[in-house]
């Protein structure tokens, strides 16, 4: 059977929400697939992903790669899981590099959403698979078409990941017999190394002192800004995910300002939950407690916050809630097309291109490669969230500089050979 014919998959899983609410549509949709089991796959997949209930990022990671596991094994294996071999897994690596255009999209949507009667309904424009383009290809006026679809390293390192501890909690469950991933031996195989990690993605120092000089610029501009300009300043003076700033409702801790509180030696911090939904404190440094200092003045709020305060910390212009992350990047992507535009007009070209590729995580790259030139790097891991101390190496360029900085003495006309 060729890739075309093969049938378009409809959405499994729903959101955390509505995990334990199964829309009819799914009963229907697995009916209709003649595989042994795969009801009794669907549910042990289901409890599966609940695991990782505590952690909506990864739930969604892990819900995409599952879904799509599933799909190519009743659609296109046409057996269950329990009969997935070390060679099927490699057919599944080879199929996800090219799937069939009708099961991929051009844009994320929601998997499942309510008709006329308020029943949650597959989106018929829901695939496993979309294409991602760059936001620099964007502006040049570029859509996203179904040829563009590529498959990136860091999604195959997730493919093996997600799939391995799938496998494995079915063994736990006693519904395999072997874990067919880890039979995988060679799985670099599958993954373009580079002899070096490129260092992470950051904003130069022109484009940071450009992009502060744009938030500050607004918030004189006008007073509501203030709000952006201590938003830019969290970014960078705390290292801080978007996650960990933004107010999520179903996170256990959202982002407020009694996150902000002094220890008993006085000593401001900021307390969030990180990756692994793990609570840390952040240092703060004096010049962000008088940038917050600023920002509540602006609000009409005592200088310092209470503790335990629940106000939000970015609170929305309207309603009670704080901004998420969508928001969030809304306000820095304003921020950075003010500073991309003042490149442009200043003849700097290339640091304004290459600022137009930026995103709101370059803001936390370049908060801790800035700081490695001057802090304890365990003090930067603790702040950061950083378990593995090797993480911090990706930050630090210095080895790169001097090995490109020492081939310069290579000459096309060695002296000795004149």
């Amino acid at each position: 059977m060729t890739k075309v014919t093969l049938p378009t998959p409809q959405p499994l899983f729903d959101t955390l929400d509505n995990i334990d609410e199964l829309p009819g549509c799914v009963n229907v949709y697995l009916e209709k697939i003649n595989v042994p089991d795969v009801k009794k796959e669907f549910a042990l997949c289901g409890e599966f992903l609940k695991s990782y209930a505590n952690s909506k990022d990864t739930y969604t990671a892990y819900r995409r790669e599952t879904e799509r596991l599933l799909h190519w094994t009743w659609l296109v294996a046409k057996k269950p899981l329990k009969q997935l071999s070390r060679n099927d897994i490699r057919d599944y690596l080879s199929f996800i590099h090219e799937p069939p255009k009708n099961w991929v999209g051009t844009k994320i949507v929601d998997r499942f959403i309510e008709d006329e009667n308020g029943v949650r309904i597959a989106n018929p424009l829901w695939r496993p698979f979309v294409v991602k383009i760059s936001k620099i290809a964007r502006r040049l006026g570029k859509e996203p078409t179904k040829e563009n679809y590529r498959l990136g390293n860091k999604s195959i390192e997730a493919i093996f990941a997600v799939l391995s501890s799938m496998f494995t909690y079915l063994q736990q469950e006693e519904y395999l017999d072997v874990n067919p991933v880890a039979l995988i031996r060679q799985k670099k195989g599958y993954i373009q190394r580079q002899q070096t990690r490129k260092v992470t993605r950051k904003l130069s120092a022109l484009q940071w002192l450009t992009v502060i000089a744009n938030a500050e610029e607004m918030a004189k501009e006008d007073p509501l800004h203030e709000r952006t300009l201590f938003l830019m300043s969290a970014f960078y003076l705390l290292g801080l995910r978007i996650s960990e700033l933004a107010y999520t409702p179903d996170r256990e801790r959202v982002a407020t300002m009694g996150n902000f509180a002094p220890d008993k030696r006085g000593l401001w911090w900021y307390t969030t939950i990180g990756k692994g939904n793990k609570i840390r404190d952040v240092a703060v440094p004096d010049e962000l407690l008088a940038a917050l200092k600023r920002y509540r003045s602006s609000l009409g709020m005592t200088p310092l916050p209470h503790r335990d305060e629940q106000t939000p910390l970015f609170p929305k212009l309207k309603g009670r809630d704080g901004l998420g992350t969508r928001q969030i990047r809304n306000i820095v992507q304003t921020v950075f097309d003010r500073a991309i535009s003042q490149l442009a007009e200043a003849g700097k070209k290339d640091e304004s291109e290459d600022l137009a590729t930026a995103t709101v995580h370059w803001l936390r790259h370049t908060a801790i490669s800035n700081e490695v030139e001057y802090r304890p790097r365990e003090h930067i891991r603790d702040d950061v969230g950083h378990e593995n101390p090797a993480t911090m190496d990706k930050y630090i360029d210095t080895d790169r500089l001097a090995r490109h900085q020492s081939a310069q003495g290579k000459k096309l006309r060695p002296k000795e050979l004149i």
